[in-house]
Order: C-alpha cells, then structure tokens, then sequence
C-alpha cells in the first residue's frame, strides 16, 4: 500500500490513461511512421498530389473569374484548401522529423504497466479503478488521524454541547408557555365530553441529566371529576377516559398534529346523551381535514360519521370434526341501510317505523350541519 502511494503521489491520478496512450503510440510507431508518409506523398506529389491538383484548380477558376463572377467563390474556396492543406503537410514534416521507433521507452512503458496490473491483481481491481481505492484509504487514514486528534475532539464535544444547551433551553422555554395554555383547553374540553369538574395539567420535571428530548421531562395528568386530586393520566383514567381525554387532546391540537390517521376505540364508553352527541360533533370536526375511524355501539356517535361499517360475527360451518367456526365479517352500509343499522342501534333488534324515523332525522339532520355554512 506504501509503494502504491508513493508512486501515485509522483505520477499523479490520470497516470494509468497517460501509460495507455503512450504505450499505444510507441507499439505502433512504424505503422503511424508510414501512415504520415504516405499522407504527406499524397499531398505533395509533384504530378498527382492534393496540393498540385489543388493549386492548379484555383488557378483555372481564378483566371476566368472576370467572365464569370461565381468562379471568384469557387476560387477562394480552393485556395482556403490549398492553405489548409499545406499547414497540414507541414505538420507531417515535422511529425517525421521527431518520429522513431523507440525501443527503450516502449520496455519501460511495459514495465511500468506490469506494476499496475500487479497491483490491480493484488487488490482485485482494474488498474483504472486503482486511483479511487487509494483516495478511499486516505480519506479512511484522515478520518483515523482526525480521531486521534484528542483536543480537536474535546472542542467538537464542547460545540456539540452548548449548541443542544441552547436548542434545549429554547425548547424548554417553549414548553413553560404552551403547558398551560394546553391544560387549560383539554380542561374545557373535557367538561363536554362527560368529565364534568376534571382537570388536565402537563408537568414538567427537569432531568438529572440531559437526554435525547430535552432538560426535562413532560408529564400528563388527570384528575377525573371534582375534588380529586391529578396524577398521570395513565393510572387513573380508564380505556373510555382514556379515549375521550385523547379526543380532547386530538381536537385542540388538530391544527398542529401530522398524523393523517386517528383511530378511536369505543371512546363513547359510560357516556351517553348530549356527551355522546358531542364526541361524534368533535369527531366530524376532525375528519374534516384527516380520516378518522372510529368503533361506537352508541347511534348519537355513528350519525356523525361519513361511511358506516358493520363488523358482524357468524358461525359457519366447517368439514371434518371441528364443528362450526365464527368468523368476522365487515360491511359497508349505503344510506338506506345505514338507517336501519342505527334505527337498529336505537331501538334494539326490532326496528320499528318510529327508531327508523328517528334515525333518518338524525342522520338528516348531520347532513344539514355538515352543509351549512
């Protein structure tokens, strides 16, 4: 590799393109000796050479062009070529003149290229590709060089630290003012969505150590009805809270969320009424600009929806001895269908004129809602 190096280092990258050529020319030498030969016996031929042919075509064209004015055209047109042609005679002169056959330089050529090959061998590539492998290791020896470099590391690490220090701090300040303005609107959201007197705080407990997400730790409580006392949100909320707590969160961040997908999962659990009317009005309200899925057993809920989808269980029956099997199925219900299956949700299995009634007018009047301006 040190060899390698060093001689890469006098030649320079295009060596391996420079050897080819030149190896080329020297191993051809007397075929391009007798090509400049004969190109310049065709030129300069004293009775059928180019230049004589040339010249004297000129000349006839030049002494008639008084009669005829095309032929001064045609004349200046020969004569550029009779220049032309002589610069190019010229050149062959003195091509010949230095031109030989070079045994010595063609023996060094072949040995200088024998040590490319050997070193394409040795290192299983082409000896154009060699260059590329040998910048490869350099940078690989920069970058090893660079890590040894223990005060250059020290002040990379110091830059490293008070960048995140200040982007930490900022986003620390951030969190102190939108903490509460977050707890106060997923409060009042809340009181709408059956957690009459509940509370939601965000808490902010600084870290022992920096970490990956700031200087400090955020934190989200509850306290489900009035007098409790708040702790997080996880330990004291159940699946239903825990669902309409993330619909209030849902709602008042909706601006500001990513996610193009909600699901929620029977977040109408213990609820019923005018909350439950409230959920579907906030769940409407997020669909407007991203899907939200949701699985409800209550009407109020699923009248808010665009689509309606049954899942529905069945037995059916099975070869051999395993008996029935119950599968799932899931469908889609058009709008007539839609109105029995909440009519259905109101009234339970029997659905009479009067649940289908009701059923048409809520869906009815969503469809008013969602079309009012």
């Amino acid at each position: 590799m040190a060899d390698f190096r060093s001689r890469q280092a006098r030649t320079g990258r295009d060596e391996w393109e420079e050897l080819s050529t030149n190896h080329s020319r020297i191993s051809n030498a007397q075929a391009l000796i007798d090509a400049a030969q004969g190109a310049s016996q065709a030129l300069e031929d004293d009775d059928n050479g180019a230049l004589s042919a040339l010249t004297r075509a000129a000349t006839l064209l030049q002494n008639c062009e008084h009669i005829e004015p095309e032929f001064r055209n045609l004349g200046e047109v020969l004569a550029s070529c009779v220049a032309q042609a002589s610069d190019a005679a010229h050149s062959l002169h003195g091509y010949l003149r230095d031109a030989e056959a070079d045994p010595q330089s063609l023996a060094e050529l072949d040995e200088r290229m024998g040590s490319w090959m050997s070193l394409a061998r040795r290192y299983k590539r082409t000896p154009a590709d060699l260059p590329a492998l040998l910048a490869g290791w350099q940078a690989e020896l920069q970058a090893l060089d660079a890590q040894s470099d223990l005060e250059g590391l020290e002040r990379a690490e110091q830059n490293a630290q008070q960048a995140y220090m200040k982007e930490a701090k900022a986003l620390g300040k951030s969190r102190k003012q939108a903490a509460p303005r977050l707890a106060q609107a997923v409060t009042e959201a809340m009181q709408g969505l059956g957690m009459q007197g509940g509370r939601f705080e965000v808490e902010l407990q600084p870290l022992a150590q920096p970490g990956r997400a700031g200087l400090e730790d955020v934190a989200f409580l509850v306290a489900g009805h009035t007098g409790s006392t708040p702790r997080a949100i996880g330990k004291v909320a159940s699946g239903g809270e825990l669902s309409r707590i993330a619909l209030a969160i849902a709602v008042t961040t909706s601006q500001l969320g990513a996610a193009q997908t909600l699901i929620f999962d029977e977040v109408d659990a213990g609820v019923g009424g005018a909350v439950a009317e409230t959920v579907g009005r906030l769940m409407k309200q997020l669909g407007r600009d991203r899907q939200v899925l949701a699985v409800t057993h209550l009407p109020q809920v699923a009248a808010c929806a665009d689509h309606h989808l049954v899942v529905a269980k069945r037995q059916t029956a099975a070869a051999g001895k395993e008996g029935p099997r119950t599968e799932s199925g899931v469908s889609r219900l058009d709008d007539d269908n839609r109105a029995r299956e909440i009519a259905r949700m109101l009234g339970g299995e029997k659905v009479s004129q009067t649940s289908l009634a009701h059923a048409r007018e809520m869906l009815g009047h969503q469809t008013a809602s969602a079309t009012a301006p």
